[in-house]
């Protein structure tokens, strides 16, 4: 089985657009569809046609471009099956645990709930990459629009026990800002201040800061580390459960 081919390019403000191409089907999948002259243009661009949408979740800045790429190309589209009614143009519902083929290539659906009530992840299983929308970004995670503290939190350890050579393919470029609050919760964290600079400096070039590897945001991501002594004597939390840290975490994030 041959690897997939990934295409990675920048819509609207900061949104990530992603295309999946198996070059033995020839099938080729958006990962959500922020903006359709964008994400199409980037099909045209590599040869390819755009045979599916994997939406993680309802937001317009992950589904705007869903119907007028379907007129396109005709694509499929798939989704959580918790947030089917406001989803454009949804052909096939999706949950917790489903599975299904790309070609060959195996996706697990993971529900994620937290960002949005119905969000989904695709694991593409054999090809260890993960298509995480708004549930887990570089060194942050999504804010809570629609559940609660501990359900994001659940979520993202839905995620943290896949294998840590897992490469992650988050939806917003809001590693820099993610990075800088990371330092002020986790300070004396040797790995996040190397990868903070190697953030600033990838960003003062104009590049990308996608994939990220699960291994590395298990030692440097905030969201993840609720239970890290270091950050709990940071917050005062010492004695107090995961779900609680998280919460703080995240409710600083909003304020940061």
């Amino acid at each position: 089985m041959k690897a997939l081919e990934l295409d990675v390019f920048m819509c609207r403000s900061d949104n990530f657009g992603v295309l999946v191409h198996d070059t033995e089907s020839n099938l080729t999948a958006a990962i959500d569809a922020p903006e359709a002259k964008v994400v199409a243009a980037a099909a045209e661009r590599r040869g390819w046609r755009i045979t599916h949408i994997f939406t993680t979740h309802h937001h317009i800045d992950h589904v705007e471009g869903n119907l007028a790429l379907k007129e396109q190309y005709g694509c499929e589209i798939i989704g959580p099956i918790d947030e089917a009614v406001a989803i454009p143009g949804l052909d096939r519902t999706v949950a917790d645990g489903d599975s299904f083929q790309f070609g060959q290539h195996p996706v697990n659906v993971i529900g994620t709930p937290g960002h949005t009530a119905g969000h989904i992840c695709y694991h593409f299983v054999d090809d260890k990459l993960l298509f995480a929308g708004d549930t887990l970004f570089a060194l942050g995670c999504g804010r809570l629009f629609e559940r609660t503290p501990s359900d994001m939190w659940h979520s993202l350890q839905k995620l943290s026990v896949l294998p840590d050579e897992t490469a992650i393919y988050f939806g917003h470029e809001y590693t820099l800002s993610n990075a800088r609050f990371a330092r002020s919760i986790d300070p004396d964290n040797e790995r996040l201040k190397a990868r903070a600079e190697e953030i600033e400096a990838l960003r003062a070039e104009g590049k990308y800061t996608i994939p990220t590897m699960l291994g590395l945001e298990k030692e440097t991501n905030p969201f993840l580390r609720a239970g890290d002594p270091s950050i709990r004597r940071h917050l005062l939390m010492e004695t107090r459960d995961n779900e609680d840290v998280f919460a703080e975490i995240r409710k600083r994030k909003d304020n940061f």
